[in-house]
């Protein structure tokens, strides 16, 4: 019984990249979790990515190019303003410049450099670095 599905997921590739596999595969397929892993492909911590269809529902075949050190889900889903983002940063991410926060805001899932830029605040998802 899942729990928290992104939760999984993150759990999932860090250990994936942990023991050097090149590909790893991604169940359940959501909407929110292709948009957590286009923001991550954004930022270079994966590669492609695709969704494929089988009988017992979806999931995600994702390329792993070795970048990513640490990732999990945030709980609670904290919500964040533009100007109290570095508090964050600081607390889940090891040093300034170093990872990306991913959030969920009005204009979509963005990570937390896009939204700063974007002048839009939202509630925190995941890290990655």
């Amino acid at each position: 019984m899942q729990h928290d599905p992104l939760n999984d997921v993150m759990v999932g590739l860090k250990n994936a990249e942990r023991v050097g596999k090149r590909h790893c595969r991604i169940r359940p397929a959501s909407n929110l979790i292709g948009r957590v892993l286009k923001v991550m492909q954004e930022n270079k911590y994966i590669g492609s990515f695709q969704h494929l269809e089988n009988n017992r529902g979806g999931f995600f075949e994702v390329e792993l190019i070795g970048n990513i050190n640490n990732c999990g889900a945030i709980k609670p889903r904290f919500s964040v303003k533009r100007k109290f983002m570095e508090k964050y940063e600081a607390r889940f991410l090891p040093a300034q410049g170093f990872g990306v926060l991913i959030l969920t805001t009005p204009r979509g899932v963005l990570s937390h450099k896009t939204a700063k830029e974007r002048n839009t605040g939202g509630k925190l998802l995941a890290y990655v670095y």
